[in-house]
C-alpha cells in the first residue's frame, strides 16, 4: 500500500510539473528552434534508451550540447533537469513496481534528494556561466572516475541488502540528499549513487528504483523551479521529452541483455572529453 502511494505521489507530482512546462511553453511559444526538431528528438531518444539501462543521460546530452552549441552553457543544468523529468518519471514508475526495495529506505532515500535538489535549484539557477562550468566540468570528471573505477571493479556490488538501517541509512540520506543537490548542477545521480549504495551494502538490483526514484522526485521538483526562473531551454527540452519516453519504453521493455561495456567506455571517454571542455571554457571566461 505505502508503495502504491509512493506511486500516486509521483504521479501528482508529473502532472504539477507538465502543466508548469505547458503554460510556459505555451506563454513563449514564438521562441526560435536553436537546431532542427528531429536534432533534438534523436538526442532525447538515444540518451534515454540508455539513462534506462543505468548508463545515465546527463554527460551524453552535456557533450551533445557543447558539441554542437544548440544550448547555451548556463542554462544546460535547467534543460537537463526539465528535459528528463518526465521520462525518469517513466522509469522510477517501472522499476519501483517490479523490484522489491525496503519502503523506508526506499522513502527516505527518495525524499532525502527531493530535498536536496528544491535547496540546490534555487542556488544553481542563479550562477553565472563560469560557476556552472566549473561545477559541471568537476562533477563531470567525478563521475568518469565512478564509472572507471566500477569497470575496475574497485567499486562492485558485494552486498545483497534490501534496505538500510541505524548509522548506515542515515549515511545514506545524508549522501543522497547532497546528490540531489548536484544534481541541478548538471551531474546525473546514477553512477554516485550507485557507488555510494554498493559501499553501504545494498543488492545491485536495489539500486535501480532507489536511484531512479530519486532523479524522478526530485527533477520534478527541481524542473518547475528552472521553469519558473526560464532557465531552460523549451522547445528543446519537449522533444527531448516526448522521445525520452519513448527511448524509455524501448529499453524498459524490449531489451533483455545488451553488452554494455563498450557503451559504458565511449560514455566514460565523452564525460572526460566534456569535463575538460567546461574547465577551459570556464578558464577562457575568467581570462
Amino acid at each position: 500500500m505505502t508503495v502504491k502511494i509512493l506511486l500516486s505521489v509521483l504521479i501528482l507530482l508529473v502532472i504539477v510539473f507538465a502543466f508548469t512546462l505547458i503554460r510556459d511553453i505555451i506563454a513563449h511559444k514564438n521562441e526560435p528552434w536553436t537546431k532542427p526538431r528531429w536534432f533534438f528528438g534523436l538526442v532525447g531518444l538515444f540518451t534515454n534508451f540508455l539513462d534506462t539501462l543505468g548508463i545515465g543521460s546527463f554527460a551524453q546530452i552535456t557533450a551533445i550540447f557543447k558539441a554542437t552549441k544548440a544550448v547555451d552553457d548556463k542554462i544546460i543544468p535547467g534543460t537537463l533537469n526539465v528535459a528528463n523529468a518526465i521520462p525518469i518519471a517513466l522509469q522510477a514508475l517501472i522499476f519501483i513496481t517490479v523490484v522489491k526495495v525496503e519502503v523506508f529506505t526506499l522513502i527516505a532515500l527518495i525524499t532525502s534528494a527531493t530535498i536536496g535538489a528544491w535547496l540546490g535549484a534555487g542556488f544553481i539557477a542563479r550562477f553565472n556561466r563560469r560557476k556552472i562550468q566549473i561545477i559541471m566540468g568537476i562533477a563531470l570528471a567525478c563521475t568518469a572516475l565512478l564509472m572507471a573505477s566500477s569497470m575496475a571493479g574497485f567499486i562492485e556490488g558485494h552486498g545483497n541488502a534490501t534496505g538500510l538501517t541505524g548509522g548506515i541509512l542515515v549515511a545514506g540520506i545524508v549522501g543522497n540528499f547532497i546528490l540531489g543537490a548536484l544534481m541541478t548542477a548538471g551531474i546525473g545521480l546514477y553512477a554516485p549513487c550507485m557507488a555510494m549504495l554498493f559501499f553501504l551494502g545494498m543488492s545491485p538490483l536495489t539500486v535501480f528504483p532507489i536511484m531512479m526514484g530519486s532523479c524522478a522526485f526530485l527533477m520534478q521538483v527541481a524542473g518547475v523551479r528552472f521553469i519558473n526562473k526560464g532557465a531552460y531551454a523549451r522547445k528543446p527540452s519537449v522533444a527531448i521529452t516526448l522521445t525520452g519516453c519513448i527511448g524509455v519504453l524501448v529499453a524498459a521493455f524490449l531489451i533483455t541483455s545488451l553488452p554494455l561495456t563498450l557503451l559504458k567506455i565511449l560514455v566514460i571517454l565523452v564525460i572526460v572529453y566534456t569535463s575538460f571542455a567546461m574547465l577551459y571554457s570556464a578558464k577562457r571566461n575568467s581570462a
